[in-house]
């Protein structure tokens, strides 16, 4: 039985309205969008994100917050 990967079954316009954010994704530094990915996307907590990335707590949750209102900006700049 083959199984489809959900990305897969989500409609087009769906995937395409993710590229801008993505676009935005790759603009940030390279310490922000790590921390962005792996907390968000890869779904680990502050403290394995800190560890992954070798740094600390205050780290990941400072770099969190301010990845987070850039991205905040550019989507409202870009009206997105």
């Amino acid at each position: 039985m083959h199984v489809m990967a959900p990305s897969a079954l989500q409609p087009p316009d769906a995937i395409v309205d993710r590229l801008p954010v993505l676009d935005l994704l790759n603009q940030l530094p390279p310490r922000r969008r790590a921390v962005l990915v792996l907390r968000y996307c890869c779904d680990m907590s502050i403290e394995q994100t800190a560890r992954a990335l070798g740094c600390s707590t205050g780290t990941v949750k400072s770099q969190s917050a301010r990845a987070l209102a850039t991205l905040r900006d550019r989507l409202v700049h870009a009206g997105l």
